[in-house]
């Protein structure tokens, strides 16, 4: 008998819901085309159904003509694009992740007392760019522990650790305790960056791998928490695979196994997952459990100008 042991919470947070009402509430009040900077979120089905709705999604702000609606992205920008569209006098909203601008705020509020700063998170993926460009210098990007020993501050009296808000919470504590090895001055976080989501998905996968036989997390390649529920599932020992769609389910992963565990990104809608689950039951499984876990409550308001029917308008 195979049964599949459903991952919770998991799938779409907060701030992944509150990133596409912007960009559909902004389609429904100003037409099409909106134009978006960057993926909204990393998910291939939602970007392609968001085009078809009308967004286009560009990488270069000299891709959007004058006059037009531009998006941020949930995983943030950079002062200086922040800047450069204003001067291009673009209809901005800003979908960025109230949790990401939170690391931006303490950034500028920690520079201004002189502070340079560590971040820990992986090169290239846009919230850090987003993160690093809040400053035009003094932020350090760290990816591992052993990157910590070649950073060099200016100085070392004033240092704040800030991180991505979806990495692996195990890694970061590794590497974070190499920063405090290191530099024993310095100031981490009052909470967490990690985001509360990606903690709790975290979490539900330690829960889930050592019940089941194999571990299924829905999301895109793309999706930086996505691939930390995946590499989570092998670190505790349960092979974890990663499916963009149903299409990419191979049956050879459940030959055989008796429990199947899956689990969804943040940025993973759960159509994705009933598609998977509807293929598991074709594959022969027979039935679904959810396992006990946090119920997330938690809600982002829309940005001025893009309110909701009912809901107050919030800046």
């Amino acid at each position: 008998m195979t049964e599949i042991l459903l991952a919770e919470p998991r799938g779409f947070c907060a701030g992944v819901d509150r990133a596409i009402d912007i960009v559909e509430h902004a389609l429904a009040k100003f037409g099409r085309p909106i134009y978006v900077r960057h993926e909204i979120v990393h998910n291939t089905y939602v970007v392609n159904d968001l085009k078809e709705k009308g967004a286009i999604f560009i990488e270069e702000l000299s891709d959007v003509p004058p006059g037009a609606t531009l998006i941020f992205s949930a995983h943030g920008v950079s002062l200086a694009v922040q800047q450069e569209a204003e001067r291009r006098g673009f209809r901005i909203f800003d979908a960025t992740c109230p949790l990401v601008s939170k690391v931006h705020v303490e950034v500028a509020k920690l520079h201004k007392e002189g502070y340079e700063f560590i971040m820990i998170g992986h090169k290239g993926h846009p919230e850090v760019e987003g993160t690093m460009g809040q400053l035009d210098s003094g932020i350090h990007l760290v990816e591992d522990a052993a990157d910590v020993a070649r950073v060099q501050p200016a100085q070392t009296d004033k240092l704040a650790v800030v991180t991505q808000t979806t990495l692996s919470v195990d890694d970061a504590a590794e590497i974070l305790a190499a920063v405090k090895a290191r530099f024993p001055l310095v100031r981490e976080p009052k909470q967490q960056d990690i985001c509360y989501a990606t903690q709790n998905r975290q979490d539900a996968v330690k829960m889930l791998s050592p019940q089941v036989d194999v571990v299924i997390v829905v999301g895109s390649p793309t999706s930086s928490n996505s691939n930390r529920l995946r590499e989570l599932a092998d670190r505790m020992g349960t092979p974890g695979h990663m499916v963009d769609s149903v299409a990419d389910l191979d049956s050879a992963w459940i030959e055989g196994k008796q429990r199947i565990g899956l689990t969804a990104g943040a940025s993973a809608p759960d159509v994705l997952v009933q598609a998977v689950i509807a293929r598991l039951r074709e594959l022969g499984a027979l039935s679904v459990r959810t396992l006990d876990g946090i119920q997330e409550t938690i809600k982002f308001p829309l940005p001025k100008g893009l309110k909701n029917d009912g809901q107050a308008e919030a800046g």
